[in-house]
């Protein structure tokens, strides 16, 4: 099973979507896990995922370390499976809870009450390939999967 976790190829763009996902939720992740980038730090993060919409806190301890740690296992590339499964979940809850109501586009010019979820879906579909793929190119999950082999 861990075989198959760790699992991946030698593929450059894998590497290029995988970074770049780590480094666009790194800040929202910071944001929620230590208060980074004008964040709330982890308790306040935690207070409105549980108080505001009404999340059990265990789940709510998990969006927030799938997007703190996991921003960190994918620009490593470690567990890179199980970190674009944690984005990929949250971005699915988000959508769910707030986005869907404002519909697809994302509020370019301020004339809609919220975000749509176009961005989303791009992080799902992100999310989706590196589940299948792994981690790619000059990953940690490379260097395991290979001393695993041997």
């Amino acid at each position: 099973m861990f075989k198959k976790l760790v699992n991946t190829d030698n593929d450059i763009a894998t590497l290029v979507i995988r970074v770049m996902l780590g480094v666009v939720f790194f800040p929202h992740g910071m944001q929620k896990l230590l208060g980074w980038y004008g964040g709330y730090g982890f308790t306040g993060s935690m207070g409105f995922f549980t108080d505001t919409l009404h999340i059990p806190a265990i789940f709510a301890f998990l969006a927030i370390m799938a997007e703190g740690l996991g921003s960190l296992g994918l620009i490593t590339g470690l567990l890179t499976r199980v970190a674009a499964f944690g984005i990929g979940v949250n971005m699915v809850v988000a959508v769910y809870m707030l986005h869907w109501q404002h519909g697809f586009f994302m509020n370019w010019f301020g004339k809609q009450q919220g975000e749509g979820y176009e961005y989303h879906l791009l992080v799902i579909g992100i999310g989706l390939a590196l589940l299948v793929t792994g981690a790619g190119k000059w990953s940690v999950d490379k260097v395991i999967a290979e001393q695993v082999r041997a």
